[in-house]
């Protein structure tokens, strides 16, 4: 699986563009994030709030890729961190996730959650 961040708004998964945030499971799966359900509790979907993140932990993985988005907007909560305690995690701005994402996802099960705007 190969990922690009080409520009602001769209982030690439194997040659198909999505135009909105995604979460990309070990197992290859990529589905539209589901950030309303942050946005409902904290007025913003750039809070990334555990409600959000249980929603993901469907599979089993070692690493945790956060990209924040072109300006890094996007941040866990420490409760949320909370939930993934004994992994990696890594919170980057979505360029460089989407670098660490390619190095490591050939190494490691990586769950990837990438903001694709600000």
């Amino acid at each position: 699986m190969k990922l690009e961040y080409p520009s602001f708004g769209r982030i690439v998964v194997d040659g198909k563009t999505y135009e909105h945030d995604i979460v990309i499971y070990p197992s290859g799966r990529v589905e539209k994030r589901k950030k309303w359900l942050s946005k409902n509790k904290h007025g913003t979907s750039h809070r990334l709030d555990p409600e959000e993140l249980r929603e993901y932990l469907t599979e089993d993985f070692d690493v945790l890729i956060v990209g924040t988005g072109y300006y890094g907007y996007l941040s866990l909560l420490p409760e949320s961190r909370e939930l993934v305690g004994d992994k990696e995690v890594y919170e980057l701005p979505t360029g460089e996730a989407v670098e660490l994402f390619n190095e490591l996802n050939e190494k490691k099960r990586v769950l990837g959650i990438f903001h694709v705007t600000c």
